[in-house]
């Protein structure tokens, strides 16, 4: 059932004669359409307002990340520091173990003269020894010879 230019134009008249007759209607609606556009003004406020807060609080958060950056390079300096206060005793250490080292050597190269001495006093000994015992068993045959 289509409906032709004349049944269209008389839903038109009747529906203005019905909002003519309510005012209230038409006023609700400009009403209506007036308290969107101050909620829309109102939000489009805060929203500018949180974008105010969200970029002071980017701000924010940048300035303790530089302070923290600033103290993980003062601390990192103070690490560094230590390192080399490290590496300065190992340093240290070594050249005292090479002290270490020599003085054993010494103590060897003492040892071994040591070793020397003692092996030309045993064949002292050994000589001696032996020289004894041939004046001893010579003097007893001389004696048993004599008696």
């Amino acid at each position: 059932m289509a409906l032709g230019q004349e049944d269209l134009i008389q839903i038109q008249q009747l529906i203005d004669k019905t909002l003519a007759s309510r005012p209230e209607v038409v006023n609700a609606n400009v009403r209506y359409e007036l308290d969107i556009q101050e909620r829309i003004v109102r939000v489009e406020e805060e929203l500018k307002h949180q974008r105010e807060l969200m970029l002071q609080g980017f701000e924010n958060s940048n300035k303790r990340f530089e302070e923290m950056r600033v103290d993980m390079d003062k601390r990192f300096e103070q690490l560094e520091k230590r390192f080399e206060q490290v590496d300065k005793r190992f340093e240290q250490v070594d050249k005292r173990f090479e002290q270490v080292d020599k003085r054993f050597e010494q103590a060897d190269k003492h040892f071994e003269q040591i070793e020397k001495h003692l092996t030309i006093i045993t064949q002292r000994m050994d000589r001696f020894v032996f020289w004894s015992l041939g004046l001893t068993v010579s003097a007893a045959i001389a004696i048993v010879k004599l008696t």
